[in-house]
C-alpha cells in the first residue's frame, strides 16, 4: 500500500472515530468506564503485538542512538516547562497532573511527526523518525504510568516494583522481549502479520476514547491553560531543540528530524493516561484538540514555508 494512501487512511481513522465518540457520549451511563475498557484492550492486546513484531527486526547502530536520546530530551523539556508554567496557572490535584503529562508527551508518531519527516526528507526521514520515537515505550510505560499511578493514588499504596510489573505495561514487556530475542540471535520468522490493520484499529480506539471524553466547553473556559500549553509545545521545546542541535555536530537529516519533531502538538497518550489513571480526561482531551488545531492553523504553515531551510 502506498505511503500516501496509508496516511489518508490514518487521518480518516483519526477524525471519524473522534466524531463518532463525541456523538455517542449520551449513549453511555458511564462513558469513562467504557473508555477505560477500550484503552486497556488496546494496551494489553493490540499494542504489545505491534511493538513486539516491529522491534524484533530493528537493528540499531551507535551513531543513530542520538535519535531516541533526542526524543527523550524533547519530552523531558516539555515536562520541565510544564513544571515552570504550572504554578502561575494555580492548578491542583488531577488537573495539575493532567497538565504536566500533556506538556511532556507530543505527537511524534506516524500520523503527525513521522509523516512530516517523510514529507520533508523522504523515506530516510521516515526511518529516522521511527528511531526517534524509540524513547516512547520505556518513557511512557516505565516512567509516566508508574509515576502518575503513584501520585494519583487511585488505589491502595503499593511497592514501586508492583507499578512496573502492572499488566498495563505489556507494551514495555513486548519491547524487552524483542530485544532479548535479538540478543540471542533469533531472527523474526517469515510470516505475514497485518501491522497496518492493527495500527488502524489501535488508532481508531484511541480517538474514539478522545471523542467520548471531549467537551466543547473545555476550550472556552481554559484559555490560559491552552495558551501556556501552546507556548510550551511551539516555543520552549522547539527553541531548546534548535539550540542544542546548533551546538552538536549532527548530520543535516538527523538535525532536521529532531527540529521537526520538536514542533509537534500534544499527544493522544495524554488522554490515554488521564483515562487509565482517573485524572481529568476532559481537560486532557481539550488540551489535545486545541493544541492540535493551533498546530494545524499556525505551526504547520510555518514549517511548510521553512521547508527549504529544513
Amino acid at each position: 500500500m502506498p505511503l500516501s494512501v496509508k496516511f489518508w487512511l490514518f487521518q480518516c481513522t483519526i477524525f471519524l472515530p473522534f466524531i463518532t465518540g463525541y456523538l455517542m457520549q449520551d449513549k453511555f451511563a458511564d462513558p469513562r468506564q467504557f473508555t477505560r475498557t477500550l484503552v486497556r484492550l488496546n494496551i494489553i492486546g493490540l499494542e504489545p503485538l505491534i511493538i513486539f513484531w516491529c522491534m524484533w527486526q530493528l537493528h540499531l547502530t551507535v551513531e543513530l542512538l542520538v535519535l531516541p536520546l533526542a526524543g527523550l530530551f524533547l519530552v523531558l523539556t516539555g515536562l520541565a516547562a510544564g513544571w515552570i508554567f504550572e504554578p502561575a496557572l494555580r492548578l491542583h490535584g488531577k488537573k495539575r497532573q493532567t497538565f504536566l503529562v500533556s506538556a511532556s508527551l507530543a505527537n511524534h508518531g506516524f500520523t503527525m511527526g513521522g509523516f512530516l519527516c517523510y514529507f520533508f526528507l523522504g523515506e530516510k526521514g521516515l526511518a529516522l523518525a521511527v528511531l526517534l520515537i524509540l524513547y516512547f515505550i520505556p518513557y511512557v510505560y516505565g516512567f509516566i504510568f508508574p509515576t502518575v499511578k503513584a501520585v494519583a493514588r487511585t488505589a491502595t499504596p503499593r511497592q514501586w516494583h508492583t507499578y512496573i510489573l502492572d499488566v498495563q505495561n505489556m507494551p514495555l514487556f513486548a519491547m524487552l522481549a524483542a530485544v532479548v530475542l535479538q540478543m540471542f540471535g533469533l531472527k523474526r520468522p517469515e510470516m505475514y502479520v497485518p501491522v497496518d490493520v492493527l495500527l488502524l484499529i489501535s488508532i481508531a480506539l484511541y480517538y474514539l476514547t478522545l471523542g467520548l471524553n471531549f467537551s466543547r466547553v473545555d476550550i472556552k473556559g481554559l484559555k490560559k491553560e491552552h495558551l501556556c500549553m501552546a507556548a510550551i509545545k511551539f516555543i520552549v521545546v522547539p527553541f531548546s531543540a534548535y539550540t542544542v542541535c546548533s551546538l552538536l555536530q549532527l548530520s543535516p537529516p538527523i538535525k532536521a528530524v529532531i527540529i521537526i519533531q520538536a514542533c509537534m502538538p500534544a499527544a493522544v497518550y495524554s488522554v490515554v493516561t488521564a483515562v487509565l489513571f482517573e485524572l481529568d480526561a476532559q481537560f486532557a482531551s481539550s488540551i489535545l484538540v486545541c493544541n492540535t488545531l493551533i498546530f494545524l492553523a499556525i505551526v504547520l504553515p510555518v514549517l511548510f514555508l521553512a521547508r527549504v531551510l529544513i
